[in-house]
């Protein structure tokens, strides 16, 4: 079967299942009173999937691997619910849990699927990946030569691990129509330190690459710093910090909170849980400016979404990525899994980060690149090479902090 052929079948499949999945969720609620929302509302789409199925199977131009059409079906299902949801056969999900904790070396990016292919959220500063110009929005083809279609997460996060020093062939899908071939060597993953200065008017800067832990008290420490500099308002720059955990990102707002709500994790067997701010852990009252782009995820969402809700500071860029969930294995009988949340992550609005990301108070779009490439794509040499690019966003968040 041709790749047209195979994307039409398991684009077909996908949607039914979709919709399969959206009548059952359906029939939980009230019944409607045509009963389409209720347990006849479910046959009927039982039934017009089975009957789209057999039409597929005997009137299609040539038979189709019908193996393929269900885990492009179930992948495809995952996806419509939750961009971050694996699905494992038995013998992927063993490899997984053999190996995934084993290699040490990696590439530095934080993934998601869209459009059932690897996205790129973001990507580590100083990694393998941002040497070579990765960045948030583009997608992973191909891995090791293997299409990444319907590819699990989990498995394409496997893949991308190996010994440091070993390299992983991609093809990347940009802003260039053809596909990019590169090879990159994995490294082990050094996160860089908080960045913090003092700007003119005193106005502190500080950006943390990552909230992996411990930077957080990093954060707390830049802070104290720049306060006895004699810093009078302060820029909390997020942008395109997509790792650490949830958790990190009630820390983080901690620091700017004294009292209130930072956000609550709640699922369907998961009881909600509140984190609120505890007036020990406040360390500043100094007017903040946070800025946040499409490359915003986790961690930095959670502190994003608890700062402006609490109007403590202004929010200012781009609305954020849409990652903060409890994800978990759950184990099939025939020894697969389904990666998935279990619990979303809040905000104080009662919004899901995961569902709606975090839209700030002033939004302001990004140039689609701070990385410059040349006409082969190859990123060029941002000290000799990389035209200037007026930051927009910090731009904005000095003039907004002027007023206070």
């Amino acid at each position: 079967m041709n790749s047209r052929a195979k994307f039409v079948v398991v684009m077909a499949s996908t949607c039914l299942v979709i919709l399969l999945l959206l009548g059952t969720v359906l029939s939980r609620g009230v019944a409607a009173e045509d009963g389409s929302n209720g347990p006849s509302g479910v046959y009927k789409h039982f039934a017009v999937y089975t009957e789209v199925l057999s039409r597929i199977k005997s009137e299609y131009v040539e038979e189709p691997d019908m193996k393929n059409v269900t885990l492009g079906a179930l992948n495809g299902m995952l996806e419509s619910i939750d961009p971050f949801a694996s699905y494992l056969n038995a013998d992927q999900y063993k490899e997984y849990l053999k190996n995934f904790d084993t290699y040490r070396g990696d590439l530095g990016m934080v993934l998601a699927k869209k459009f059932g292919y690897i996205a790129i959220v973001s990507v580590v500063p100083g990694s393998p990946a941002a040497k070579q110009g990765l960045t948030t929005g583009d997608m992973l083809e191909t891995i090791k030569g293997v299409g990444t279609r319907d590819m699990p997460l989990a498995y394409a996060n496997l893949l991308l691990k190996g010994a440091p020093g070993s390299t992983v062939d991609l093809s990347v899908l940009r802003r260039r129509p053809e596909p990019q071939k590169m090879t990159l060597t994995r490294a082990v993953i050094v996160y860089p330190a908080v960045l913090s200065k003092l700007m003119p008017d005193g106005i502190g800067y500080i950006r943390p690459e990552t909230l992996v832990h411990g930077k957080v008290k990093e954060i707390a420490s830049a802070i104290s710093d720049l306060q006895s500099k004699g810093a009078r308002k302060l820029i909390l720059d997020l942008r395109n910090c997509a790792v650490g955990t949830p958790d990190d990102g009630v820390d983080l707002a901690n620091l700017f909170m004294d009292n209130g709500l930072i956000t609550f994790v709640q699922g369907q067997r998961y009881k909600r849980q509140d984190f609120k701010a505890d007036a020990r852990k406040d360390i500043t009252k100094l007017p903040l400016v946070v800025l946040t782009n499409r490359g915003t995820a986790s961690a930095a969402e959670v502190a994003a979404a608890a700062i402006q809700e609490d109007k403590r500071g202004e929010v200012v860029g781009e609305r954020t990525y849409g990652d903060a969930s409890i994800r978990q294995p759950v184990t099939m009988e025939d020894g697969g899994a389904i990666i998935l949340s279990v619990a979303k992550y809040y905000g104080p609005d009662g919004k899901s980060i995961q569902d709606n990301g975090v839209t700030p108070s002033t939004l302001l779009q990004e140039p689609d690149s701070q990385t410059e490439v040349n006409e082969d794509g190859e990123p060029l040499n941002p000290e000799t090479d990389a035209k200037p690019v007026d930051d927009l966003l910090l731009k904005k968040a000095v003039e907004i902090l002027s007023k206070k």
